[in-house]
């Protein structure tokens, strides 16, 4: 079996400083004073929560290998379709993951269908849109790096147009989950994105689902260093954006209330020190993720919101002020990793586990808007 590890990625020995940032145990004293400073300074202003999804793994951590069977489907996915009132606890599910080279080689096999999983189909992506829930497919994760590298040298405009072709035949957008650390394909990369906004232009009203491409980024600027540089200055900028904004992903294990805020005030901040700078990302352009499943333990995050991240993080992350980049305070808001089956070796979101304690709650508390507005573009 092939195990997709999740959106964390395996901790490298070339850098403490890499795992403690990663981790959330350690910040750099300048780097903690900036949060605080940012704190204090957007505590009089808030932005309403926008984004507030899912990653899916389906019932086989992430590969969705199989058709589902949709009375199953509906079983194991109710709770984000409906948090207990009818509304659903979430505006966004990402199905995970789609293999790139498999997608640019248009692989038929008995897991595959032109290159992308035969359980991505639509009546699973009909089953959330027909409550109002936006779908993406995430291209990429962990497991499939090296596939990502070997797409992107070997045809990556090919590859944005099977993409974009996908989006259109399922209504559909596309997140970008490229985790090479070391030497990312940037050219390739923005050949890649260039193709498939030709074929689905930037779309600031959201209207167009298939226009909606995102990237996924590391939790905080200390890891992916050569792609949070290159996306955050060339595709994620308030006036001439490329892409609708970033996840800042997971870290490597779930990290405390300061933890979380500190890693994503990195992206507010920027890094100026390094060589090139990372410069600042608006707080309108990225969302936060928590954990949500595939930990040994069911975690608050699923069934406690008053002991959540997303319940203790809220205050800042709605008031997060801009750092150099943006106008406006507050993040976008929030992802979880993930639903259904991401792992294995631990719990799942499936019944008895079902997550409206949680995720549901939080939908309700911060008004959670189904479907997804028009994203704040400053």
């Amino acid at each position: 079996m092939r195990m997709h590890t999740g959106r964390f990625r395996t901790l490298s020995a070339t850098t403490l400083l890499v795992a403690a940032a990663l981790t959330g145990t350690a910040a750099a004293p300048a780097q903690a004073a900036r949060a605080s400073a940012g704190s204090a300074t957007a505590a009089s202003t808030t932005s309403p929560i926008q984004v507030y999804g899912a990653w899916d793994c389906g019932n086989d951590e992430c590969t969705w290998g199989t058709v589902r069977n949709m009375t199953d489907f509906d079983t194991n996915n109710h709770w984000l379709i409906d948090r207990g009132d009818g509304t659903p606890s979430v505006n966004l599910v990402v199905l995970s993951f789609v293999d790139p080279l498999k997608l640019l080689d248009g692989t038929n096999d008995t897991g595959d269908v032109n290159g992308a999983p035969v359980g991505m189909d639509q009546a699973v992506v009909n089953y959330f849109t027909s409550h109002g829930v936006r779908v993406m497919l995430s291209l990429g994760g962990v497991t499939y790096t090296a596939d990502w590298d070997t797409a992107l040298s070997q045809n990556p405009t090919l590859l944005g147009q099977k993409a974009a072709a996908l989006a259109t035949q399922l209504g559909v957008g596309i997140e970008i989950d490229y985790e090479n650390s070391t030497s990312p394909n940037l050219t390739g990369l923005q050949s890649f994105i260039s193709a498939y906004r030709a074929v689905h232009p930037y779309d600031a009203t959201g209207a167009d689902p298939t226009a909606r491409l995102t990237i996924d980024l590391a939790a905080g600027d200390r890891y992916l260093i050569g792609l949070t540089q290159y996306a955050t200055a060339n595709w994620l900028s308030t006036s001439n954006p490329v892409l609708d904004y970033a996840n800042a992903m997971v870290p490597n294990k779930q990290p405390s209330t300061s933890a979380a805020e500190a890693n994503w005030q990195q992206h507010i901040d920027g890094e100026p020190q390094y060589s090139p700078p990372i410069a600042p990302l608006a707080p309108a352009k990225f969302t936060g993720s928590v954990y949500l499943a595939g930990q040994p333990q069911v975690l608050p995050e699923c069934n406690n919101f008053a002991s959540s991240l997303e319940s203790t993080t809220g205050s800042w992350l709605q008031s997060a002020a801009p750092g150099g980049a943006g106008t406006t305070p507050g993040m976008l808001g929030y992802m979880f990793w993930a639903a259904e089956t991401p792992s294995a070796r631990g719990m799942s979101t499936t019944p008895p586990n079902t997550c409206q304690g949680g995720v549901g709650i939080g939908s309700t508390t911060y008004a959670v808007p189904v479907p997804m507005p028009a994203l704040r573009q400053g």
